[in-house]
């Protein structure tokens, strides 16, 4: 069992800079892939980025490709999104999410626990 916890979203400029984190408890974390999502209003549930167990092999949506940067920290049991070039449509909760099988994937199917969300909000 995993428990998440996003923290680090807010309010910024379109050009600005944010990092999220993803508290997690539990011992089994460092052997879990983790994931990003986010959600906009009125839209469905995206793909932001993730980041297979060791750190090692990482995997982008297309549209924040450059900009946003996963990682992670098994010693802290935290994983970060690290937003940089934040735009307007980049507004949307985000998710933090664990994939028991290690792996960094696009999909939400093989994520079985997620966080509660943060917001971030990005003005014009």
């Amino acid at each position: 069992q995993v428990q998440l916890v996003e923290s680090g979203g807010g309010l910024v400029q379109a050009g600005g800079s944010l990092r999220l984190s993803c508290a997690a408890s539990g011992r089994t974390f460092s052997s879990y892939g983790l994931g990003w999502f986010r959600q906009a209003p009125g839209k469905q549930r995206e793909f932001v980025a993730a980041v297979n167990w060791s750190g090692r092999s990482t995997l982008y949506a297309d549209s924040v490709k450059g900009r946003f940067a996963i990682s992670r920290d098994n010693a802290k049991n935290t994983g970060y999104l690290q937003m940089n070039s934040l735009k307007p449509e980049d507004t949307a909760v985000y998710y933090c999410a664990a994939d028991p099988t290690g792996g960094r994937t696009g999909t939400p199917s093989p994520y079985a626990y997620w966080g509660q969300g943060t917001q971030v909000t990005v003005s014009s």
